[in-house]
């Protein structure tokens, strides 16, 4: 009964509530701002999805065929922009093209899948992230828009914060997870969102009662690390701030950010002192086990990777790690019962790899680095303007999760999937404002220029002689 109401109210949604969500939406603005906030909410909780072919029992980065409230928010603000004459789609913002070939690699890789669904499982989750970040991108391509869906963000940190104060003071949880599936997941989470408002309160200046209101938020997120007790997460975190506070200083030295700094500093001091004990029993009881399970997993993974080009099939890592098949021979024998069935790689590039072959954790990887060293070239672009402190918090969180992905395997899981979509696609609108503004990126205008010299230098050569 209860799972047959789940759908009623699944395809009531898509059916009523999407279209007239996005109705309301084209003719009035605070509709809009609704399905924003939607979009960007519910990403950090998903006890909103459903989920069809499911496979809960299955150790896998997917599960089922799986449909969000984000997804169809996503779907009536996709709509709003098809129906707003205010609106021209582009259907491959930049990085697209990569996207796709990342895409197409991994469907190849279906021909050595054992169980076939489990790949279509994946498939269908990195189409519907694509959708999010292409109806992301069309609508942030402005400013206001950008600054919007950021004034947003301190919504999410409050409700997580409280749901993790409830976990750990009132349920007595040791590892915080917050409304994730995992505290590792949490962790990645708040390393973009913290080194956002790092750089809001760095950058930008702020009346006092802002000031105090970001640096609390920015507080909340330190907190929420801390309550995680990931050790990668921590550092990784801290090596994201640390970038944040560089490239602030990088764009302009001033009084105010060596007080801010000074402050956050005794600040981070006083909630470190507090959580010692913690970080402290954490550190002391991290099983050995541990350490040799992620080394045995990180060998299953690469010999997966070595023994077939296209990998063993996208989203099969987690069937064919196990004992049945030849990837895990070097495991300990007689250490685990019979049916025993292993873990997930904790690392995202060996599990690309191992699944669509090296040659797409290669595409993978430049993948999520052209956003990187776009949103680098944003920094310079906006130079002492007031979205240059995007880009910087950026900067900062991007850093910090593409280091913690060496050590987890949580950015293919929806949440924090769908967070990285979200900042792709502010470094991508954010490109494409700026060429619109200057006609011609800076790197384009370098490259022509270099290119005419060295025609101008072959023309008097060829003169001279």
């Amino acid at each position: 009964m209860f799972a047959e109401m789940k759908y009623v109210i699944f395809f009531s949604c898509l059916l009523i509530g999407v279209p007239v969500g996005a109705l309301l939406a084209v003719y009035n603005r605070n509709m809009e701002k609704v399905l924003l906030f939607l979009m960007l909410f519910f990403t950090c909780r998903l006890d909103e999805t459903i989920n069809f072919v499911s496979h809960e029992l299955y150790r896998g980065t997917s599960r089922g065929f799986e449909v969000c409230l984000v997804d169809l928010a996503a779907f009536a603000m996709f709509l709003v922009i098809i129906a707003r004459k205010e609106f021209t789609i582009k259907w491959f913002p930049p990085g697209a093209v990569l996207f796709w070939l990342y895409l197409l690699f991994s469907v190849i890789s279906i021909i050595n899948a054992d169980i076939r669904i489990y790949s279509f499982m994946e498939v269908w989750k990195m189409l519907r992230m694509y959708f999010y970040f292409l109806v992301l991108y069309n609508y942030l391509i402005d400013f206001e828009r950008i600054k919007l869906a950021i004034s947003m963000l301190p919504i999410l940190v409050i409700y997580i914060f409280f749901t993790a104060l409830h976990q750990k003071y009132i349920q007595g949880i040791y590892q915080i997870p917050g409304p994730f599936p995992h505290q590792n997941s949490l962790s990645m989470y708040m390393a973009v969102i913290g080194t956002i408002f790092f750089s809001i309160v760095l950058n930008c200046g702020l009346k006092q009662f802002y000031m105090l209101f970001y640096m609390g938020i920015f507080g909340m997120c330190s907190l929420l690390e801390v309550f995680t007790l990931s050790r990668g997460g921590l550092i990784c975190y801290a090596g994201g701030c640390m970038v944040t506070l560089a490239f602030s200083y990088l764009s302009g030295l001033q009084l105010r950010k060596v007080l801010v700094t000074g402050a956050l500093i005794m600040a981070t001091f006083a909630a470190a002192m507090f959580a010692m004990k913690s970080i402290i029993r954490r550190l002391e009881t991290a099983p050995a086990e541990s350490g040799i399970t992620r080394l045995n997993l990180a060998v299953s993974a690469s010999n997966m990777a070595n023994d077939k080009f296209f990998g063993v099939g996208l989203n099969n890592f987690g069937l064919k790690v196990n004992r049945e098949y030849p990837y895990s021979k070097h495991f300990t024998g007689g250490r685990y019962p019979e049916d025993f069935k292993e873990g997930l790689v904790e690392t995202i590039y060996l599990m690309i790899a191992a699944e669509t072959g090296w040659l797409n954790m290669g595409i993978f990887f430049v993948y999520i680095m052209f956003y990187y060293f776009q949103n680098l070239f944003n920094i310079f672009r906006f130079y002492r303007k007031p979205m240059q402190f995007v880009a910087i918090g950026l900067a900062g969180g991007l850093a910090a999760i593409y280091v913690q992905s060496t050590l987890e395997w949580v950015l293919k899981q929806s949440t924090n999937f769908y967070q990285l979509m979200f900042a792709f696609a502010i470094i991508a609108a954010m490109t494409t404002v700026y060429k619109k503004r200057v006609g011609i990126s800076p790197e384009k205008r370098f490259l022509s220029k270099f290119l005419l010299t060295l025609s101008t230098l072959k023309s008097k050569n060829t003169i001279n002689n």
